[in-house]
């Protein structure tokens, strides 16, 4: 490929997992993803970074958000093409909202590493987030460990 193809690409990546957490589509998500990934939302969550499974991934956030309405909006992407790797930072605000009309939102700075993977053509292999603003009830969230 070229970077041109490259860039629409993992443009189109992106936009695929910020989509998926909104419209609840898991394996979407789980397509996104490396079989193995590093974590990073300590700035989120307080835990340490870890490697994880798509599969454990993705059933944390399914826990996590399943009584939740969000909407994850990306922009200001930049991408950094080498070789077979990428390295992504990408801008998002990350809207949430519970059935009684709590709202907690982010917005952030994802640092994502992606690698070409085949079909799909890219998927990510890391993920650290961080948070520059929190804004609502924290404690509609139960996939924070520390509200």
């Amino acid at each position: 490929m070229n970077d041109f193809s490259d860039i629409f690409e993992l443009q189109q990546l992106v936009a695929r997992f910020a989509n998926s957490f909104d419209t609840k589509d898991w394996a979407a998500l789980e397509q996104c993803l490396m079989p193995e990934l590093h974590t990073d939302y300590s700035d989120l969550r307080g835990t340490p970074p870890e490697r994880m499974s798509n599969t454990r991934f993705v059933a944390l956030r399914r826990s996590a958000l399943s009584d939740l309405q969000t909407h994850h909006l990306s922009g200001n992407v930049e991408i950094k093409l080498c070789g077979s790797t990428a390295a992504l930072k990408v801008s998002m605000a990350i809207h949430r909202r519970d059935v009684d009309g709590g709202a907690f939102n982010t917005h952030c700075l994802y640092l994502m590493g992606a690698e070409r993977a085949g079909d799909p053509p890219w998927r990510i292999n890391s993920i650290v987030q961080k948070v520059f603003i929190n804004d609502g009830d924290a404690t509609i969230h139960s996939g924070l460990s520390t509200p």
